[in-house]
């Protein structure tokens, strides 16, 4: 069983009744969706209890954002990115948006419980955080103290995403479950060419499909946005064979590996499995041409860039260079942008999804678009990280400096 850190926190919030009808009275009816979801209000009902159902949650949204006071005080979340919702069973459940839920990802809280009660005159809520514990098998705590390769820059990655919200001991953990996570990976590396079709289908499961089927629907062909997420080589190869449709549409634009031969031997694969691939470097013209014929184009989009393939943004409050082409061609196309990511469960099957496509982001000054998109990438790749944080490269240079 995964252990759990040993740090815990609890919310408690009590309000007045009256002050929550005030509040609402102030604000036409078709406001109140900023304080509460489309569900809380049908909850609430219409009869005498409504305001005090109403403020008890109320008091649970504060009491969830007094878990998190730092980044509350920064206004990163806020009582509308929590809401109320019962279970089959009556009981109340927290719902996050997708910033709180990267907030509770960073501080590894794998849920949030709720008790809501109420009086004549005022409302209580208490929220208690469920932490989420790392698994660490024997292998990875072995490699990690007798292998120790670029073992520094791992923990140095880790501490500069979670040092504010992790204790020291965690981070460890979740350095060890890294380098178990490396084991696996090669392992499933080589396996996956010995596996029948039947067996990788059962091996990997593909969520939210029908973003991309969507999306691509447009006619602009599609940009997918990934990183170096759980076994993204398995994921991807036997992932997509599941949808022939698809076949021969998609290109992954990728570096040259060293040595050579481990480049001509993921080549090789890739194109076994129906992907083309491209050049990071002078491809332009070619991937223009792709998107205009309805190809896929897949950016891997977590690693340093440098100057001028790169500019200098934000990747977990850390200015990383990002490679600002996949902002400049979806601006020029129009071509929809979708996140993309793997990870691998605790009964070692694999998971591929794809999120829905990122709003585009229009400034007069083309230069501030491409920034401001470029961010924007890089916030839904850290939402993705943040899912299974164990699953990615931390022994890459993320935040080398730019020249």
């Amino acid at each position: 069983m995964p252990e759990a850190p040993p740090n815990s926190r609890c919310g408690i919030d009590t309000v007045e009744i009256s002050r929550v009808e005030k509040l609402l009275a102030a604000m036409p009816s078709e406001d109140w969706h900023k304080l509460f979801s489309e569900q809380e209000i049908l909850d609430a009902g219409v009869g005498a209890g409504r305001l005090a159902s109403l403020a008890a949650r109320f008091a649970a949204k504060e009491a969830c954002c007094k878990l998190f006071p730092r980044e509350t005080s920064l206004g990163q979340i806020g009582p509308a990115d929590f809401s109320v919702r019962r279970d089959s069973f009556g009981a109340p459940q927290a719902v996050v948006s997708p910033a709180a839920q990267a907030v509770l990802d960073r501080h590894r809280i794998g849920a949030i419980r709720l008790s809501l009660t109420h009086t004549e005159t005022s409302a209580s809520a208490v929220a208690l955080a469920e932490l989420r514990g790392v698994e660490v098998p024997w292998f990875g705590k072995l490699l990690f103290r007798l292998v120790p390769y670029r073992r520094d820059l791992v923990l140095e990655n880790l501490r500069r995403v979670f040092g504010a919200t992790l204790p020291e001991a965690e981070i460890v953990r979740l350095a060890q479950a890294y380098y178990a996570h490396y084991v696996r990976f090669l392992i499933e590396f080589i396996q996956l060419p010995l596996m029948s079709a039947k067996k990788k289908q059962r091996y990997i499961r593909v969520e939210n499909m029908a973003s991309p089927l969507r999306a691509h629907k447009k006619g602009k062909g599609l940009i997918l946005l990934t990183g170096h997420f759980g076994n993204w080589e398995v994921a991807t190869v036997a992932g997509i064979a599941q949808f022939p449709e698809f076949k021969g549409r998609f290109y992954f634009v990728r570096r040259l590996l060293k040595p050579e031969w481990i480049n001509r031997f993921i080549t090789r694969r890739f194109r076994r499995a129906g992907f083309g691939t491209l050049a990071k470097r002078g491809s332009l013209d070619s991937i223009l041409k792709l998107l205009e014929s309805g190809a896929i184009i897949v950016f891997v989009f977590d690693q340093h860039a440098q100057r001028p393939d790169g500019i200098a943004v934000d990747f977990f409050g850390h200015p990383a260079g990002t490679f600002k082409s996949p902002a400049l061609i979806a601006m020029s196309t129009g071509a929809p942008v979708i996140p993309a990511s793997s990870w691998r469960e605790p009964d070692g099957t694999h998971v591929l999804r794809f999120e829905e496509p990122l709003t585009p982001i229009e400034c007069e000054d083309a230069g501030e678009a491409i920034r401001q998109n470029t961010r924007a990438y890089n916030i839904a790749l850290e939402r993705m990280l943040l899912r299974h944080p164990e699953q990615w490269i931390w022994m890459h240079r993320r935040w080398k400096h730019m020249y």
